[in-house]
């Protein structure tokens, strides 16, 4: 009887799904993937940390990339409902906790375009393009200018948004070519490091603080499936476009790192710390043209970086959208679907509020005990992402149980067995990922690591365990509040 309550729907999100316009084809749901899971500036972070993050980036390729794209294929095949995870989490638990593991799936993403992606987006432009940061008002306009061009890409209808996405999947593809190819030559010209493969010694320290960036960078292959009844076919494209995607941004992860290692000196690796940084320490082959390509090749990154903001904001705000008009957030204000464009207009314009509090936040909040709060916040306020998928993952190993007979255009090897064998894995990395957002530090001193709070937080172990568990427990309140006062949407359940 549960089975049946929790597959039903309301009316509210009937009527939204006839506003859905037939949108995404095989090779747009591949570019979106591309668009959402491949982030540039993670490259440089893992070339940072030389040959041992190179291991553990192969390493969790085949550990939990390759894993999770796989069980999510056979998932958004045979549940292709709108909103996906929240759909999927809903089926499996009930609307309490998909309305909760929605609100963490979904409130990570405008807050982290407010309070990282443009930072990210106006460093790069200020370096290689043109110093806004002499003139605050320029400054100020690019960074909201950056969040609403964002938001803006957002709202239109998904036929036209997606030209934006598939053009900056293609910008993000460039620059890596770019910066491959370049390095190539730069090997050749100022010869090549080799890697000292035999001194290789991953460690347990190494393992830890690099798993939980990588596990953020590497998830994010179902986001399309927001938009599920957006796609002329989401049964049959959804395995065949996320296994596409998954091999892109696995070579689109590992081939750069490899590339850097190979040319850059190992003292000087730790000095590449963003993507532009290895940009601009290769191009240096290219003499008097290095500072006009660097500038195309910053605007590109600029606009990779935006693109994947709106990427993300098309996924999340569809599956919050979704969650309201099936009574988990609220009255269903923030269910309606724009009838004209099929985008939900409200949640965009909440999210874009909300990127926008964070911009002023991280600009204004940059010294003395509110910065430290800031960043303490910050950081567990964009993980909670990677948090949603403690009930994401176990809702699709439940669903594979409960629901043996759905049809499945592709099943992961192995039946029920290999995709809970496979779940489990990623759950591994998860409940890890997860350890470490909501409680930094107390795995690595549970294994008698050292962890200098005061250096890393600039503030005590206590202040950075209650504002974490704080912003978490906020946010999973604003869930449970948003799902008691939806009650009313609730009662009124299609036919």
């Amino acid at each position: 009887m549960s089975q049946l309550v929790n597959r039903q729907q309301t009316a509210l999100a009937v009527e939204q799904e006839k506003k859905l316009v037939k949108s995404l084809r095989r090779s747009d749901i591949v570019l979106f993937i591309v668009a959402a899971v491949v982030a540039l500036d993670t490259i440089g972070t893992i070339a940072s940390g030389g040959l041992e993050n190179l291991f553990w980036g192969v390493f969790m390729v085949i550990t939990f990339m390759i894993p999770f794209s796989m069980i999510f294929a056979e998932t958004g095949g045979a549940f292709p409902q709108e909103g996906g995870p929240y759909q999927w989490v809903k089926f499996a638990y009930g609307r309490l906790f998909a309305g909760i593991t929605s609100v963490l799936y979904w409130i990570t993403n405008p807050i982290w375009l407010g309070g990282t992606l443009v930072l990210v987006a106006n460093e790069a432009f200020n370096a290689y393009v043109f110093d806004l940061s002499t003139n605050s008002t320029l400054n100020w306009i690019f960074k909201l200018a950056f969040v609403w061009i964002a938001i803006l890409l957002a709202i239109v209808s998904l036929k036209t948004g997606k030209i934006f996405v598939n053009v900056g999947a293609w910008a993000k593809l460039i620059v890596l070519m770019l910066l491959v190819g370049t390095t190539v030559v730069y090997g050749f010209q100022n010869g090549f490091q080799g890697l000292d493969i035999g001194g290789l010694s991953p460690t347990l320290g190494g393992f830890l603080a690099v798993a939980p960036v990588l596990a953020f960078a590497y998830v994010g292959f179902e986001a399309p499936n927001a938009a599920s009844e957006e796609m002329f076919d989401a049964a049959k494209d959804t395995a065949p476009a996320i296994r596409r995607g998954t091999s892109i941004a696995m070579l689109a992860y590992l081939l750069p790192v490899l590339a850097i290692l190979l040319v850059i000196p190992a003292e000087e690796v730790a000095g590449v710390d963003s993507f532009m940084a290895a940009v601009a320490t290769v191009f240096s082959i290219y003499g008097s043209a290095a500072s006009t390509l660097l500038s195309i090749t910053a605007l590109l990154f600029v606009y990779a970086l935006l693109n994947q903001g709106s990427s993300w904001m098309i996924a999340t705000d569809r599956i919050q959208a979704m969650a309201a008009a099936d009574g988990t957030f609220f009255n269903g204000y923030f269910g309606e679907f724009n009838e004209k464009l099929g985008t939900p207009l409200r949640v965009n314009i909440l999210s874009g509020v909300m990127s926008t509090v964070f911009v002023v936040a991280a600009t204004l909040l940059v010294e003395g005990d509110a910065a430290v709060l800031f960043s303490v916040v910050l950081f567990c306020a964009i993980s909670t992402l990677l948090v949603s998928y403690l009930t994401i993952i176990p809702a699709l190993m439940k669903l594979k149980r409960i629901y043996p007979d759905v049809p499945r255009s592709y099943q992961v090897p192995g039946g029920s067995r290999g995709f809970h064998i496979l779940g489990s894995l990623v759950m591994a990395y998860i409940v890890i990922g997860s350890i470490v957002a909501l409680f930094p530090g107390t795995l690595e001193s549970a294994l008698g690591m050292e962890y200098d709070y005061a250096e890393i937080w600039g503030t005590t172990q206590g202040a950075v365990l209650g504002f974490t568990l704080g912003t978490f427990a906020v946010v999973v309140l604003l869930g449970v509040v948003g799902y008691l006062g939806a009650g009313k949407v609730r009662k009124n359940l299609a036919d």
